[in-house]
């Protein structure tokens, strides 16, 4: 219903604007402006199906031009898929594999235990080198990746420190994304940007045209706006988030304790064995985890066991003889054995190898945004089989539920937590899965290619030479680095094409053609008249506080690529009106963008938001106050730099 009220709200709004453009083409284009808007707002579709439809409405209306009547095509036909080889694209696309192939050398773990060395394991220490260290590397690669890189150094650091997550992952994950604006390379707008600063020129006299941005153009700003973010939380951290403010030292003793601590979980492994007689004979795993509340992790009947990924699934049938390895709490324990007639051993024997704490164990893994397993349930991608993880609980917007409470039927969302055995061979191989982001670092694994560490910082050392020292396309430099991991060894191309979100990239290069559409129809220009009449007379900081609190707004109910694309044309027209600097309008456009933590819609706030435990208050409260904050030192630094 809200969906179908939000759409004809939108039709009347598109009817009104029509009788008022002074051209159809501006009439279509305001219209296909308006769709955009309300399917990245109340997501009808995924974000990149939406810009992909958009597209391709624009190649059908402009290659219709004539029967429609208009005086020519929105967009070219050349130039609709141009943006999928655009200078920001592929630069997005080296980013993310360069930010993989670090990832791939164990750089984390090791960045883990030195901010523990020299930070300690106090709150107000741990913040800021949590924070900081997040927003330098934020600097050079996507936020989401980022925060997801970082997402196991945090549990780890909460681990062996006490200290709740809570109160650490909200300023992490707000520092990743002002760490995104310390450069032009550290978030998808300022990729973008350069970009329609060319598109924008085409359509310019000379005496108008812009200059692009380089590297580090944008980093002043960024310093102080990553200063301020630190700052904050230092010093108004105890009162705006979650979780108590008192500090600790307690570091947990083992992985069961972490997890009855954060979770409540207080279980335990069992071995059973089900006799001839018992009722669960001819049952399978299914029936009796429904019945009796609890786990299985593993069983073997006659010489076959199965345990992990493709061996145990729901569908096992239960034989006399049959062992269970079974997940639970000793009084359900206790009472299933007792109702089912079950041998219950003292320890366990069939099992001792393939459930010792060095081969299996709890861990915890997050669904990321963008994760092909929202919307769908544990039952309906059979999580036990497919990926070898048996889930026992499930941690949601601050309130944990547990086995018995339906979470295999619960459809899931990003920023879920779940709680699941699993065998540590299989953790490892989601370490490479986009569909999990894997918290658990402190289990038995190998370090992946730490041999690779110098070809790796080689490689990405040229990359910024070649972007800092010579006049190399930004695109060029970043893939010379990612094609040097591959060819050294630090990234196979497999896990390169897996390092990609393609589903960015799709979004990202079919909205290009909207902004040329904007620009080159006149649209923005419409737009800018109007605002500049409805602003007439205002100081030109006036109205470039007047961008930024609508790039901010539109950030929180669209993509900030979305919101880039559609801003930036709009900006550079209001600049040339009032006689102001048209570059400078779009760097704000850009940098305001980032400006996205009132609510959890931003990809890195959903990241972080179900191993925390956050609630949409605790963005709400935290958040509102770093968006003033945002704002004000924004301004305040784009008049003092240029």
């Amino acid at each position: 219903m809200k969906i179908l009220i939000a759409a004809v709200a939108f039709g009347a709004v598109g009817l009104a604007v029509a009788f008022v453009v002074p051209s159809r083409e501006i009439a279509v284009v305001m219209a296909i402006l308006l769709l955009t808007v309300f399917l990245f707002a109340f997501e009808v579709v995924g974000v990149d199906v939406a810009a992909v439809s958009v597209m391709v409405l624009l190649g059908l209306v402009s290659a219709f031009s004539g029967p429609l009547g208009l005086a020519q095509p929105l967009v070219p036909s050349s130039e609709l898929f141009r943006g999928f080889s655009s200078n920001a694209v592929i630069s997005i696309i080296a980013v993310m594999i360069i930010g993989a192939g670090l990832d791939k050398t164990g750089l984390m773990g090791r960045l883990a235990g030195t901010i523990l060395k020299v930070a300690g394991r106090t709150e107000a220490r741990v913040i800021p080198a949590i924070s900081g260290t997040v927003g330098f590397i934020s600097s050079f690669m996507q936020n989401v990746g980022a925060a997801a890189l970082f997402l196991p150094v945090v549990s780890r650091i909460s681990a062996r420190t006490g200290l709740a997550m809570s109160r650490l992952l909200m300023p992490m994950g707000f520092c990743a994304i002002l760490g995104g604006t310390i450069t032009m390379v550290g978030s998808s707008p300022l990729i973008l940007l350069n970009d329609l600063i060319l598109t924008s020129n085409k359509a310019l006299p000379a005496e108008h045209q812009m200059q692009t941005w380089s590297l580090f153009t944008v980093t002043p700003i960024g310093l102080a706006l990553l200063g301020s973010g630190i700052a904050y939380f230092v010093l108004a951290g105890r009162f705006v988030l979650p979780g108590g403010g008192h500090e600790t030292i307690t570091q947990a003793t083992n992985t069961m304790e972490y997890f009855q601590r954060l979770y409540g979980l207080d279980y335990g492994l069992f071995e059973v064995v089900v006799p001839a007689g018992s009722p669960l004979v001819d049952k399978t795993l299914d029936d009796i985890e429904r019945s009796g509340r609890l786990r299985v992790i593993a069983a073997q009947t006659g010489e076959e066991t199965r345990v992990g990924p493709g061996g145990l699934a729901r569908e096992v049938g239960i034989g006399a003889g049959t062992v269970l390895g079974i997940l639970g709490a000793p009084e359900r324990l206790r009472a299933f054995v007792d109702a089912n007639g079950l041998e219950l051993r003292d320890d366990l024997l069939t099992f001792t190898e393939a459930l010792s704490a060095a081969r299996a164990g709890l861990a915890e893994v997050v669904i990321p945004p963008g994760s092909e397993l929202i919307g769908k349930s544990a039952r309906d991608v059979w999580l036990r089989k497919t990926y070898g993880l048996a889930m026992v609980a499930l941690h949601r917007a601050g309130r944990t539920l547990r086995e018995g409470d339906g979470i295999r039927d619960m459809p899931l969302q990003a920023g879920d937590a779940l709680v699941v055995h699993t065998t540590w061979d299989g953790l490892a191989r989601l370490e490479s899965n986009r569909n999990f982001v894997v918290l658990t670092t402190e289990y038995p694994h190998e370090e992946l290619r730490p041999h690779k560490v110098r070809p790796a910082l080689a490689f990405f050392a040229v990359a910024l030479f070649l972007i800092l020292f010579t006049d190399v396309r930004l695109s060029i430099a970043l893939m010379t680095g990612a094609i040097g991991m591959i060819l050294t060894g630090v990234l196979r191309i497999e896990e390169a094409y897996q390092a990609v979100s393609w589903k960015s990239v799709f979004l990202l290069a079919s909205l290009i053609p909207l902004g040329l559409a904007v620009e080159t129809s006149g649209t923005a220009a419409w737009i800018a008249q109007q605002t500049l009449s409805m602003l007439g007379g205002t100081p030109t900081w006036v109205l470039q506080l007047a961008i930024a609190v609508l790039a901010t707004f539109f950030t929180l109910v669209m993509s900030n690529v979305g919101a880039t694309v559609l801003l930036v044309p709009l900006a550079v027209n209001i600049a040339i009106g009032a006689g102001a600097n048209p570059a400078v309008f779009a760097l704000t456009v850009a940098l305001a963008t980032s400006n996205s933590f009132f609510l959890p819609t931003h990809q890195v706030n959903a990241l972080i938001m179900g191993p925390a435990g956050y609630r949409v208050a605790d963005f709400m409260r935290a958040g509102g106050i770093m968006t003033l904050l945002f704002i004000t030192v924004l301004m305040i630094m784009l008049n003092i730099v240029f």
